[in-house]
């Protein structure tokens, strides 16, 4: 996704929602995930880690070793408002490693030194 593409709106109406208690619209969040993965893609570019939030994208980042077959060896797994809150630096990676929010299996899957990719 280009930035020209970039969904702000999305991102700072899902966080709204959030923070208000409330549910966000499905096609926000999946608006904000995907932008929030493209500029993940954007700022830790590579082929290592595959991060995963499903059912609204995967992507593959990191610089290191190109990953080609198989299950790779570095993925990050989590949910669409875990993705969202740790992209937009509501949550801490240690804190949602700890509480079992993120599945990390692999070397390279801390993800730590690239997070938060977007503030409003």
């Amino acid at each position: 996704m280009s930035r020209a593409h970039r969904n702000t709106a999305a991102i700072a109406a899902v966080v709204d929602a959030l923070e208000a208690g409330r549910e966000p619209a499905r096609e926000q969040v999946r608006d904000a995930v995907r932008t929030l993965l493209a500029d993940l893609a954007a700022l830790a570019p590579g082929h290592s880690v595959e991060v995963r939030v499903p059912p609204f994208g995967a992507i593959q980042c990191v610089p290191g070793p190109r990953h080609t077959r198989g299950t790779p060896p570095n993925v990050v797994e989590t949910d669409p408002v875990t993705w969202i809150m740790l992209a937009t630096g509501r949550t801490a990676w240690s804190e949602a490693v700890a509480a079992g929010k993120v599945r990390a299996s692999g070397i390279r899957t801390d993800l730590s030194g690239v997070l938060p990719v977007w503030s409003a």
